[in-house]
């Protein structure tokens, strides 16, 4: 494993394993029904300490619990951002029925749909998804800890030694072939440890908040890419293949059906609303 290119495999490999949406949705070409019935948002996670923001659009107002407790970096450039107005005038660009509607992107102020979607505060900060557990030892007994093992232990490895072990390289070729990462369920983590020289701690991963219906999220391009960008979920069911990809970091309270109702707007193949019933974000404020 010494070329760029099969290196360039390894960091595309879990993602290749983890993504598993397909699906392609067809294109909404139906009037937005502007009388949707509001449903309330499941209580999955309750933090004691909240923050409530409200989101006014030319649609009406959406209302949230935003989890400081749980996400404080996360929930912190939200507030920062929205009071220096940087949503303001920004529109959702990207809605997607029975998925999501998603806002937050500077660039959407301008004439130039095709950067829609590109746009961000110029700069990025990390993931808040999971929170740290137990350390992880011994056998290595299901697929999210051989996901810990691979992103944490062998992929800096390979990408970092001039000569990789080869027992560990070897395996890798195997996780590949098999598309994969069941071989590493084969050998414990002190194995992996001693063979890569890996001196730290591995911890296991607790999700702070799963991907669930009504739920505010970060979007982002791959891990600890956040910005600006937001997502609010729409699908009743949630979206388990998003958990622990996207910070969540609230919650509506109220205003799905003004969410809903812009998850139908009429929109092009790249799933932005026409220019005719673009659905703008007037303000952001945080009522006491």
């Amino acid at each position: 494993m010494k070329n760029k290119n099969l290196k360039l495999i390894l960091i595309l490999i879990p993602l290749i394993l983890v993504l598993s949406l397909a699906t392609i949705y067809s294109q909404n070409k139906t009037a937005p029904d502007t009388k949707l019935k509001e449903e309330p948002v499941p209580e999955k996670v309750n933090p004691t300490a909240t923050t409530k923001a409200v989101i006014a659009t030319t649609y009406g107002n959406i209302e949230l619990e935003l989890w400081g407790e749980l996400t404080p970096k996360t929930v912190q450039n939200f507030i920062t951002l929205a009071q220096k107005d940087f949503y303001n005038g920004t529109y959702f660009h990207r809605v997607i029925p029975d998925f999501m509607i998603q806002g937050g992107d500077p660039n959407t102020k301008d004439d130039n749909r095709g950067n829609d979607g590109q746009g961000g505060p110029g700069y990025s900060f990390e993931d808040e998804c999971y929170s740290p557990g137990a350390e992880l030892t011994g056998k290595i007994i299901d697929m999210p800890a051989a996901e810990l093992v691979w992103n944490k232990i062998i992929v800096p490895h390979m990408q970092q030694s001039k000569s990789p072990n080869a027992e560990i390289d070897a395996l890798v070729k195997e996780c590949q072939k098999q598309k994969s990462l069941t071989p590493i369920m084969a050998n414990t983590v002190e194995y992996y440890k001693i063979k890569t020289g890996y001196s730290g701690t591995l911890s296991t991963q607790i999700l702070k908040a799963p991907v669930l219906y009504g739920t505010i999220c970060m979007a982002n391009s791959g891990p600890n890419t956040n910005g600006s960008q937001f997502f609010i979920v729409t699908k009743k069911e949630g979206t388990p293949w998003l958990d622990g990809k996207h910070t969540v970091f609230g919650k509506v309270t109220a205003g799905m059906n003004i969410v809903h109702t812009i998850e139908q707007l009429p929109r092009d193949r790249s799933d932005n609303p026409n220019q005719d019933v673009q659905a703008f974000i007037t303000g952001i404020s945080f009522p006491k």
